[in-house]
């Protein structure tokens, strides 16, 4: 099939409008991964039910989006890029109103499901029409644009999530969609609809379908409730990994046949592709768990409000903002595998400065390392995507951005889980030493017991307060260590960018390789 002609760049007024609507498409998106976190409690008690119950909210939508978001491209070929796109806005807001006026717990879940399995393909076709919006020399200032919104929405979503609870109701977590919804797909569609993409009809691949479905929800339901009932000590979680496992071959093995499948999985063959989202993923996995990680360890141990452990992790995004259009900017005359080099050695060293933390950091303290890593973060999606999308001929990219995406958010749901596992099971095994140095057998603990008690406790009061303070540093250190572990981990991708080929400065062009 011949490649079909990309449509000229846009300019002037019309650019901005498009990337401010496109963006504004993504951060709804992203913003509503993490904006119910905060929200789970309230929505837990309005409905009557556990708050164990109640994170279903998320893994609904995760398990939803995570299937959805690889079909982008077969999806496009079949309707359109600017057809998909704001057919998928306008079905977000529908959905995200439906949230919101859920009054019971299965109906709140089922469209949630609906919601993420509509946003799939926003995230890739952002940046497939922001790409198509600028000139190829301007690449790296569409992928600034596109960057800035990927990386702040997540740092938002838990502070905007728990100001909204604190002091509206949870279904306006829901509603604050509608508005930007209705903006960005009227604009989006005023500005592209003359731009659409060539469609085909494309036979529906419907094994590979299902086994897409089968082992992508097992594998996001043995993440999501992994840790809850205790990995695999149990059996269900086995069974759901197993079926997992089991249908990732399979669905290899028949994808790689199949004349039309719903995920080209062809796209591997481009070194510069599999090397970028190689790199890309497990360093977004890396961030990510650090994420989950943080707000965590301020509100269980460090006595954070839900409020000011959002105030200490925002400012990562500061100097992201700052950073992002420069390095945009000038990604034509960089090489981008240095730069992407660079974010992951600010990563290595944000992560060991976290790994100094102890029990009597002051908020500056905490705050600085949340600064230092906005500059990391501007250094790594830019390049990063420009890199995987660099050998990918253009009526590929909605395929490829899909693809790459999808691993990317996998990644992401593996960081936080094994994040928090090893946290927890480090944490036990720390608790069990530093409470053999809790004994009437010391001088020291003697001493603190009895301050405790002279204080107006009891015994069994006092030694509850000493086991609290045991438990604070049991945890600190284990953060420690999965910080420094972090800084190793990142240190190690700064080589993985380099078995990538340069991309040319000319823009998203570079020697093509396979048969794209």
């Amino acid at each position: 099939m011949a490649e079909p002609q990309a449509p000229a760049p846009l300019e002037g007024s019309q650019r901005m409008l498009a990337t401010l609507a496109l963006s504004l498409a993504t951060f709804m998106n992203v913003l509503d991964t993490s904006i119910a976190n905060v929200s789970l409690p309230a929505i837990a008690g309005d409905m009557g039910v556990a708050p164990n119950q109640g994170t279903w909210v998320i893994t609904s939508f995760a398990v939803a989006n995570a299937v959805s978001v690889p079909l982008t491209g077969w999806l496009t070929q079949r309707f359109g890029q600017v057809r998909l796109f704001v057919a998928s806005v306008i079905l977000f807001t529908i959905a995200s109103f439906l949230c919101g006026v859920a009054t019971t717990l299965p109906m709140l879940i089922a469209f949630r499901i609906l919601q993420g399995a509509v946003a799939g393909p926003m995230i890739p076709l952002s940046q497939s029409l922001l790409l198509s919006s600028y000139p190829k020399s301007m690449s790296g200032t569409a992928f600034a644009a596109w960057s800035m919104t990927t990386l702040i929405a997540p740092v938002m979503g838990p502070l905007l999530g728990g100001w909204i609870s604190d002091n509206f109701s949870w279904p306006w977590i829901f509603y604050v969609n509608i508005p930007a919804g209705i903006l960005a797909s009227w604009v989006v569609w005023r500005i592209f609809k003359t731009r659409e993409t060539p469609t085909r009809k494309l036979p529906i691949d419907m094994i590979g379908l299902g086994l897409l479905v089968v082992w992508v929800s097992c594998l996001q339901l043995t993440l999501d409730k992994g840790k809850e009932l205790d990995w695999f000590n149990s059996g269900e979680i086995v069974a759901l990994a197993a079926t997992a496992l089991v249908g990732f071959c399979f669905f290899i093995v028949w994808e790689r046949g199949e004349e039309h499948p719903v995920v080209d999985l062809s796209l591997f063959k481009l070194r510069n592709f599999t090397v970028a989202t190689i790199a890309i993923s497990l360093g977004y996995g890396v961030f990510f768990g650090s994420v989950v990680l943080m707000p965590l360890w301020l509100q269980q141990f460090m006595a954070y409000t839900s409020t000011w452990a959002g105030l200490t992790t925002a400012p990562v995004g500061l100097f992201a903002i700052i950073a992002s259009p420069i390095v945009g900017k000038n990604m034509h005359r960089w090489d981008a595998r240095k730069v992407a080099s660079a974010a992951f050695v600010i990563f290595a060293l944000v992560s060991w400065m976290r790994s100094e933390f102890n029990t009597q950091a002051d908020y500056w303290t905490l705050i600085l390392p949340q600064l230092v890593q906005g500059f990391a973060m501007a250094c790594f999606f830019i390049p990063l995507v420009s890199i995987t999308l660099s050998q990918v001929k253009p009526h590929l990219i909605p395929s490829a951005s899909g693809l790459s995406s999808f691993v990317r958010i996998t990644c992401g749901a593996l960081g936080a889980s094994i994040f928090t596992t090893m946290w927890e099971s480090r944490a036990s095994l720390h608790h069990a030493q530093l409470a053999e140095s809790v004994s009437n057998l010391r001088p020291e603990s003697v001493m603190a017991l009895n301050q405790l008690q002279a204080s107006g406790m009891s015994e069994a009061q006092s030694l509850g307060v000493l086991d609290r303070l045991v438990t604070v540093q049991a945890y600190t250190l284990s953060a420690d260590e999965l910080f420094l572990a972090s800084a190793i981990i990142f240190l190690v991708l700064t080589g993985i960018v380099w078995f990538a080929k340069p991309v040319k400065p000319s823009g998203v062009a570079a020697p093509a390789g396979g048969d794209h």
